[in-house]
């Protein structure tokens, strides 16, 4: 374990952390007791307080138990985007003592039947914009819907710009297992004494791997509280007037552990956006004197292209931080000129319930990883004989920490290929190829994995390649991920059409149909036909060569 970072370690900042033996939605309980009145979360314009945030959690999570029949240990799927809705969820299934299953609302039909079937869950919150694909999956075991209006949490004016699905007025559905979100909570059930303690699993956000079946985190009570805990103090700043703007989506631990469980814990106010919109962003930041920004490089990019940059009040701003890809030399100085605040990038994945590793405050490098958090013993091995190798030597990070996950939900063989003993200790391969700097600092070089990050969102290449064989025209198809300019990377596909399409199907019409079929992030954006794809000895597709 290297300590060269520790030189480098903020000021005043104790090196290890004692995480309350309590449960994530305790904290909410404890915050809404000290402050009642505080604004919890602001949604164009509507505020909820705390305690009308934990009234909330206490009747929804009533009615998963009184209806729904939720009990201890159940998975709950969460399929909406930001909102106060999602808050609510999230802490009323684990309220009812259950695990949040959040899915990325880009998902269709076809993605979504993965996590019912993995997770064996009966039970699922939609919004109305993403009902079309519950019901065209129309799965047997799905037996509770919970169907959500983002507009219920409106205020009845705003001049903010107000995403149509957004303000879209109530769907009206004739289905004997939907229910409206306030018809809900209009029941008013009370949720039983909790049973759960920090030990038992909290959320299990999914991530895809080179199976290209996409693979639940299994995380406690205990692993997120660790996350929430180091999130809220490796800045020195945070306390619970600040104000945050959640620009980054929370079904992402990234957006989870920043932008909702940490200001909880804090007592903090969060800004809710449904998606990014830089015109909005900037509106909202003079308006609420919002100080903490978490974006990704991108976000920040077209954040300081809008034209009307400079006619706001953005002085409140402290702080802009953010991983996933990292912030190009020429942004990162701009930022500096007009902010005088250095970008903070850290490291992080789902199986870590976020970061792992962060730049500090006070002397942030560019492009860089950061140092190892709290407790967090991270290093560098061969990949081929697994053992460590030295500062400057580059290789496969590995990492150990109190925020490790359990495994792969239903995964064992998963499992088993993703940890590691090394000097009695348990380490999570990340597949990610980096090295330690002579100051302790990680850097990141390449990926083992054949992951493709398209404006920081993963992309793994055979679940993509298994969605596009559903294509009845598609023979073979490989997916390889190209430089893209304002992406970093973007998603190509090499396809061979079967015989009778030859030269009657169209690059465009492929693309087309994986629109129809799968997350736009996910989406080839260039297709390239070819006849035969370059193949191993063994018989597989090369993909390296492509």
């Amino acid at each position: 374990m290297s300590d060269l970072h520790l030189p480098f370690w903020p000021k005043g900042l104790a090196k290890e952390l004692t995480v309350p033996k309590t449960t994530l939605h305790s904290n909410l309980e404890i915050t809404a007791r000290r402050y009642p009145d505080k604004a919890a979360l602001v949604f164009y314009d509507y505020v909820m307080t705390y305690r009308q945030l934990f009234d909330e959690v206490e009747r929804m999570a009533g009615y998963l138990q009184k209806v729904c029949g939720v009990k201890k240990g159940d998975r709950v799927l969460l399929y909406l985007q930001n909102s106060p809705q999602f808050f609510v969820a999230y802490y009323a299934i684990l309220r009812a003592d259950a695990v949040v299953v959040p899915i990325n609302p880009m998902n269709k039909a076809e993605e979504l039947e993965h996590y019912v079937e993995d997770t064996g869950a009966d039970t699922i919150f939609v919004a109305q914009d993403l009902y079309s694909h519950v019901v065209k999956l129309n799965h047997p075991q799905i037996k509770n819907i919970v169907l959500i209006c983002y507009a219920d949490y409106l205020p009845e004016q705003t001049d903010l710009t107000i995403p149509s699905f957004v303000s879209a007025e109530k769907l009206v559905v004739s289905n004997p297992k939907v229910i409206p979100w306030t018809k809900a909570l209009e029941e008013n059930f009370q949720a039983n004494p909790s049973e759960t303690g920090p030990d038992d699993l909290c959320v299990m956000p999914y991530t895809s791997g080179t199976t290209g079946n996409p693979k639940g985190c299994m995380h406690t009570h205990a692993t997120v509280m660790y996350n929430t805990l180091t999130t809220a103090f490796w800045y020195l700043c945070n306390t619970q007037d600040t104000i945050y703007l959640a620009t980054l989506p929370i079904f992402h631990v990234s957006g989870m552990q920043g932008t909702m469980n940490t200001p909880i814990y804090l007592g903090a106010t969060v800004v809710l956006m449904v998606r990014w919109d830089r015109e909005v962003a900037l509106k909202l930041i003079e308006r609420y004197r919002i100080s903490r920004l978490p974006m990704i490089a991108a976000m920040v990019v077209d954040f300081m292209s809008s034209p009307n940059f400079d006619k706001y009040d953005l002085s409140s701003v402290t702080r802009i931080s953010g991983g996933g890809a990292a912030m190009p030399e020429a942004v990162a100085a701009r930022l500096y000129d007009l902010f005088n605040i250095k970008y903070i990038e850290g490291y992080g994945m789902s199986e870590l319930m976020a970061a792992s590793h962060m730049n500090p405050e006070a002397r942030p490098k560019r492009q860089c990883l950061g140092i190892p958090l709290f407790g967090v013993d991270s290093r560098i091995i061969d990949i081929d004989t697994l053992e460590e190798l030295p500062q400057g030597k580059t290789g496969e990070i590995i990492v150990h920490g109190p925020q490790m996950m359990l495994g792969y939900w239903n995964n064992p063989k998963a499992t088993e290929e993703t940890f590691i003993e090394l000097d009695g200790k348990k380490f999570l391969r990340t597949g990610d190829i980096g090295y330690i700097d002579e100051e302790g600092y990680f850097f990141m070089v390449d990926r083992l994995k054949r992951m493709i990050n398209a404006s920081g969102y993963k992309v793994w290449p055979v679940e993509v390649e298994s969605l596009m064989y559903k294509n009845p025209v598609i023979q073979e198809a490989c997916v390889v991920g190209v430089q893209d300019e304002k992406r970093g990377e973007t998603v190509k596909a090499v396809v061979v059409l079967k015989p009778d399409y030859q030269d009657k199907v169209s690059e465009e019409d492929i693309i087309a149909w994986c629109k129809e079929h799968m997350a736009a992030y996910k989406v080839p954006q260039i297709v390239e036909f070819i006849e035969e794809l370059p193949k191993t000895a063994s018989g597989k597709i090369s993909w390296k060569q492509l």
